[in-house]
Formats: C-alpha cells, sequence, structure tokens
C-alpha cells in the first residue's frame, strides 16, 4: 500500500499549485475569505498525507479519513465559488477533477486500512 501513498502526495502538490493560481486571481475579499479556507484545508490534507507512511499502521486509517471529509470539504468550497461567479466552470471542472483523481486513491487507501485494520 505504501506505493498508493507515495502517488497521493504528488497528486496533492500537483492540485495545490493549481488551486493557488486560482485563489490568487480571486476578488480580494474571497481571496482573503473562502480562499484562506481553502488554503488552510489544502494543506492539511498534504500534512496529514506526509503523516500516513510515517505512523504507526493502526492509526493510518484516521488520517486518510480526514483527508476524504477535508474533499468533501473543498468540492463544497469550490461550488460556492461557482455558483458566486469567483470562478468559471473549466477552472471548477479542472479542480474538480484533481479532487476526484486524489479521492480516488483515497477511497482506496480507506478500504485497505478498513480491511486490515480489523482484529
Amino acid at each position: 500500500m505504501e506505493e498508493k501513498e507515495l502517488i497521493l502526495i504528488p497528486k496533492i502538490e500537483r492540485y495545490i499549485q493549481y488551486m493557488i493560481e486560482v485563489i490568487i486571481k480571486l476578488q480580494r475579499t474571497e481571496k482573503f475569505s473562502i480562499g484562506n479556507e481553502y488554503k488552510t484545508s489544502m494543506y492539511g490534507i498534504l500534512k496529514d498525507a506526509v503523516y500516513v507512511p510515517k505512523i504507526d499502521v493502526s492509526k493510518r486509517l484516521y488520517y486518510i479519513q480526514k483527508i476524504d471529509a477535508e474533499l468533501v470539504l473543498e468540492r463544497i468550497y469550490l461550488r460556492i465559488m461557482l455558483k458566486n461567479r469567483w470562478i468559471d466552470e473549466k477552472k471548477f471542472k479542472v479542480a474538480m477533477e484533481q479532487i476526484s483523481e486524489i479521492g480516488k486513491i483515497v477511497g482506496g487507501l480507506i478500504k485497505y486500512y478498513a480491511k486490515n485494520n480489523k482484529k
């Protein structure tokens, strides 16, 4: 499972880089409100993803589920940005595709650790 965990970090990095470019272009008020929330969430995901392979196997599921919950939040933030026309449809779709890709890996990790954590 180490391989999936290692694939996750560069995908998160690319996603963060893309979203920072999007957030920088937001209107000033949104950049400092929803933009800060979004950045905090993304950096939290990256931090948790780095912890996963380094901590005890029994604690990994917790961090992976945290990542999954943050991805749900980020999808909501994106829908809010789209509905308020702070981002266009193209940026929305690209970001959602990246979140979906990360989400699939996270889902696989959740299944793996949920199955292998049972004693």
